[in-house]
């Protein structure tokens, strides 16, 4: 995949994946609605809150309606795309309804933000372990925090589920080993990764090891029963064709056949006329307060 402008340390054109994180955003909505408003609930009045690597702004909407919703605070938008930092203060606008000021930094956030004053909540989603050093980043991030503040981490969770075992084209179990291969494409992309460092421990150590405190964490379920709806459904099929893309010769060629057939329109096993798709997988937040 091709180098974007903007340094991105995964190398992933992210600015090409655009509509896919605005799918998948829409598909999550209702789940991080309630994500939002939980992390924001014990919040001071008009908190200043930040969505570091915020992609398409799907939870920078979710932040901004609850922050509306309390009457008000800043929300800080930063993201190394400026691509995604647009799009993610786009959907964001209207859900601050004029009561949320929005501000928008374009930055990489490997280093934590001190280019920003101290805040009450960082919300990090899907990029920490992007960054060659989590760790290093976990604790620039509880840096920026205002004593009291709350740094929460979207990361791991369930892998999303989305086939049924048996398709009738290929050996059963495809989705499982679309995953194993997605594994060995992560673990590849993090062992070349420049300035790349392990992280033995799980995502509640590294807050604790950053010196927050009242660690904890809760999940939230994304489901969405077969038949799918159409926004769903290609969702699905968006997902396939990614598999493939990144994870090329990791996938077994008969395997590659198998999902070159299920994206074809014109192919009997076209995965698009199936009634028996589903979106199924879990989301965990980790947080910590700073001392």
């Amino acid at each position: 995949m091709g180098r974007v402008a903007a340094h991105t340390h995964d190398d992933i054109n992210w600015s090409e994946r655009l509509s896919a994180l605005r799918r998948a955003d829409e598909l999550d909505a209702a789940a991080t609605a309630v994500a939002a408003e939980r992390l924001v609930a014990e919040l001071p009045p008009r908190p200043v809150v930040v969505d570091a690597g915020c992609g398409a702004g799907g939870m920078s909407k979710a932040l901004a309606a609850a922050l509306a919703a309390r009457r008000g605070g800043t929300l800080i938008l930063v993201d190394a795309v400026p691509e995604l930092l647009a799009a993610a203060a786009e959907v964001s606008a209207p859900a601050a309804a004029g009561l949320v000021e929005i501000e928008q930094h374009q930055a990489d956030a490997a280093g934590g933000l001190p280019f920003l004053p101290p805040v009450d909540l960082i919300w990090a989603a899907g990029m920490v372990h992007h960054l060659p050093d989590q760790q290093a980043a976990v604790t620039a991030f509880a840096k920026a925090l205002k004593p009291g503040g709350v740094l929460a981490l979207g990361e791991g969770g369930l892998d999303i589920r989305c086939l049924p075992y048996d398709l009738g084209i290929g050996e059963p179990g495809l989705e499982g080993r679309l995953n194993t291969a997605r594994e060995a494409w992560f673990l590849d992309l993090r062992t070349t990764m420049p300035g790349a460092v392990r992280m033995p421990y799980g995502w509640g150590g590294a807050l604790a090891e950053a010196g927050l405190t009242g660690v904890g964490s809760f999940s939230y379920l994304l489901d969405h029963p077969a038949p799918l709806s159409e926004l769903a459904r290609d969702y699905v099929l968006e997902r396939l064709d990614w598999f493939v893309k990144v994870c090329g010769d990791r996938i077994a060629e008969a395997d590659q056949a198998a999902v070159r057939a299920l994206l074809d329109p014109a192919a009997p096993e076209y995965a698009g006329n199936r009634a028996d798709l589903f979106v199924l997988g879990a989301r965990t937040v980790h947080h910590g307060r700073s001392r």
